[in-house]
């Protein structure tokens, strides 16, 4: 099992570490000290499990769950000084969560639990009743903060700043008044976490961003936004467009 540890404690990071060593079965391709680097390389890394701490600056290990597309999500175990945040975990469906400091023993039955859930975890979602709730229960929960890449630098993005998203060979991008920004984020994970509507395969937008709609013959129309951008309304996509505007 490719593993990726996330803490924001060089120590903890390392203990974690040495204590996975035991394990033939997991190889530790990766640590991070922060969410938004581990959500950067995590579509490259391909792990199969992540050791998730819960306290975090900027983007809590909640928070990093809830932004990674379901469909490839990684199987999670949080790890917390906080016997409160527990509740939470397992509503995130993490598959355990370890306390610090890390017993062995309790390590132990997190790794079986890892070994017992992965097969499982391939599934889809017709072939597993239980993720059908997941799912329903991620789509309830909305995205707080956007983490996007410019010129080597990270901006958070608030979900209200955002005008539209746009995806192409070179992968999804936030357009805001301020410029458009490169994230990690799906376009589905987008959709489904937060009021963005999507008018097309390939475009999202911000209802309250839309300036104009202009109807073409072919079905279809138009998007015209406040900063001037232009988006494709696609026939399958413009009926709840219509409706959002009572058309």
């Amino acid at each position: 099992m490719r593993a990726i540890i996330v803490d924001d404690e060089p120590l903890a990071r390392e203990e974690l570490q040495e204590m996975l060593q035991s394990y033939p079965e997991i190889e530790v391709v990766a640590q991070f000290g922060n969410a938004i680097e581990c959500l950067k390389h995590l579509k490259q890394l391909q792990a199969e499990v992540l050791f998730l701490d819960i306290e975090m600056p900027q983007i809590s290990g909640l928070e990093l769950a809830n932004m990674i597309d379901s469909d490839n999500a990684p199987a999670i175990v949080f790890v917390t000084a906080y016997d409160q945040f527990a509740l939470d975990a397992f509503e995130q469906n993490a598959v355990d969560y370890l306390l610090k400091p890390i017993d062995s023993d309790r390590l132990c039955k997190s790794i079986k639990r890892l070994k017992e859930r992965l097969p499982s975890i391939k599934q889809t979602e017709a072939d597993a009743p239980s993720n059908h709730s997941y799912q329903n229960m991620l789509k309830e929960q909305q995205l707080r903060l956007i983490p996007c890449y410019y010129q080597q630098r990270v901006k958070l993005i608030r979900l209200e700043d955002i005008e539209h998203a746009s995806s192409d060979i070179s992968g999804v991008h936030v357009a805001t008044e301020n410029g458009t920004y490169h994230t990690q984020l799906t376009l589905k994970v987008l959709e489904d976490k937060s009021p963005l509507l999507r008018c097309h395969r390939q475009h999202l937008v911000n209802v309250e961003a839309i300036s104009e709609i202009s109807l073409e013959d072919n079905g279809g129309a138009v998007l015209f936004t406040k900063s001037g951008a232009q988006l494709p309304v696609s026939r399958r996509y413009f009926k709840a467009i219509k409706e959002h505007f009572g058309l």
